[in-house]
């Protein structure tokens, strides 16, 4: 039976802040992962846990940027300005004028952290309705919890603080429980604390920490969710930790798609997109890297070398060999596409066969327009042959070798473009000889 909360939930998402340390034109959220957007990972993170019907996304640094994606990407979602950034509690306090009358709970989590899941979520919000909690704080043991914010308790273990490190004591620094930047808020009770926020640290700066000190002041009940994968807050500041967030994400990828049953020879040089499924006994050769969403059946057999790109739908029994690049296109079963072929925009039926080096021209730089190419059950093309769309290959047609096709084939047809052989005998033993008598 599934989780009824006892209140409705929206969520505040932190996403203003510059990412010096990303050294980038781009806003630090929109750099990405498998060509998706950090800020992206964390708004699917939110809806999928099914109790957010609306999100906030606070936005600063380069907000147009990101309020353009969001506004794209997300339809529940609706930016609010932060100008200047003075914090992430007067972040969260940029929403409290959409917020005023609402009566339920508030998530707030952090546009930089791509990793975090939407169980771990889910679990976080049932824990704190459960506990009929004025506010949860998600927390996690670091053995080395540098550059936290630390979770400091009293000597009966109850939550009285969360203190950062620039203003924290050394035995404050001394605590292993950190803060993960994530929290649960009982609205309607909570809420008043935004207005009591000062800015007397070392950042001079109004932190969302200092919620939990008043909410303690205020006798309310706090607690504190601790997470079992570290992994999942891991925040992206650099190019650096980006590409270590990479790592982490893929390896996670790729060990639940070989519980599933996929056998990918070398983890650690194959690159799979969260968001592709992939069929049991496919078999995934070394250097691969698949993007976007895409779906591919069973028992295929894909690369070395294969680039798959968004929005490809591969059937069972296919094959995708070495140095091929697939990008929204359509592979029906037993169909093999050989070593060095691009097939971009396309539908291919059962059963067809593309030779070495065929290339679909699916683009016309000139008018900017990507056009379809259909390749029909049992057709098949020789090497280095160029289909230039839109054109249909028909049922049982064959492409000669070296063709470039413009036209529609008829079925059971041959298409060959090729010129007349024409061969000039002893052609490099006169340019031989003249090369002599030049010396």
């Amino acid at each position: 039976m599934e989780f009824m909360l006892k209140k409705k939930v929206k969520s505040i998402v932190l996403a203003a802040g510059k990412g010096t340390r990303m050294r980038s034109d781009l806003p630090k959220v929109l750099h990405s992962i498998f060509n998706k957007p950090l800020l992206a990972y964390v708004l699917d993170a939110v809806n999928n846990t099914g109790f957010i019907d609306e999100s906030f996304v606070i936005v600063g640094h380069e907000a147009d940027r990101v309020e353009n994606f969001v506004n794209s990407y997300c339809e529940n979602a609706k930016c609010v300005l932060q100008s200047p950034q003075l914090g992430t509690g007067d972040a969260v306090n940029k929403a409290t004028p959409f917020l005023n009358d609402f009566d339920g709970y508030v998530i707030v989590v952090c546009g930089d952290t791509p990793l975090i899941t939407a169980d771990t979520l889910k679990a976080f919000i049932e824990t704190h309705d459960k506990n009929k909690s004025d506010l949860t704080v998600m927390s996690a043991i670091f053995d080395n919890p540098t550059n936290y914010g630390r979770i400091i308790r009293d000597d009966n273990d109850k939550f009285v603080a969360i203190v950062e490190e620039k203003d924290a004591t050394l035995e404050q620094k001394a605590v292993k429980e950190i803060n993960a930047g994530i929290y649960c808020i009982n609205w309607k009770t909570i809420f008043p604390a935004f207005k009591n926020l000062k800015n007397n640290n070392a950042q001079g700066e109004y932190y969302l920490t200092d919620i939990v000190k008043w909410a303690v002041e205020q006798k309310l009940n706090v607690q504190s969710y601790v997470l079992e994968n570290n992994d999942e807050i891991f925040g992206i500041n650099s190019k650096i930790q980006l590409a270590e967030a990479t790592k982490l994400l893929n390896t996670r990828t790729v060990m639940r798609l070989m519980e599933d049953g996929v056998q990918i020879v070398d983890p650690s040089s194959t690159f799979i997109s969260p968001e592709t499924s992939i069929g049991a006994d496919t078999l995934i050769l070394p250097n691969v890297y698949i993007t976007g969403k895409n779906t591919i059946g069973k028992y295929c057999k894909i690369g070395p070398f294969a680039h798959i790109r968004d929005g490809a739908i591969i059937g069972n029994n296919v094959r995708i060999g070495n140095f091929v690049e697939i990008k929204k296109s359509v592979i029906k079963d037993n169909t093999n596409v050989s070593h060095l072929s691009y097939i971009g925009d396309s539908e291919l039926g059962s059963k067809v066969n593309i030779g070495a080096g065929t290339i679909t021209a699916n683009y016309n730089p000139i008018s900017k327009v990507k056009s379809k190419t259909i390749i029909k059950d049992g057709a098949n093309t020789g090497s280095n042959s160029v289909l230039v769309a839109p054109v249909t290959i028909n049922e049982m047609a064959s492409v000669a070798a070296g063709s470039v096709i413009t036209k529609d084939v008829e079925a059971y047809s041959l298409a060959i473009t090729r010129s007349p052989l024409k061969v000039i005998s002893g052609w490099v033993s006169a340019k031989v000889k003249q090369a002599i008598r030049r010396q």
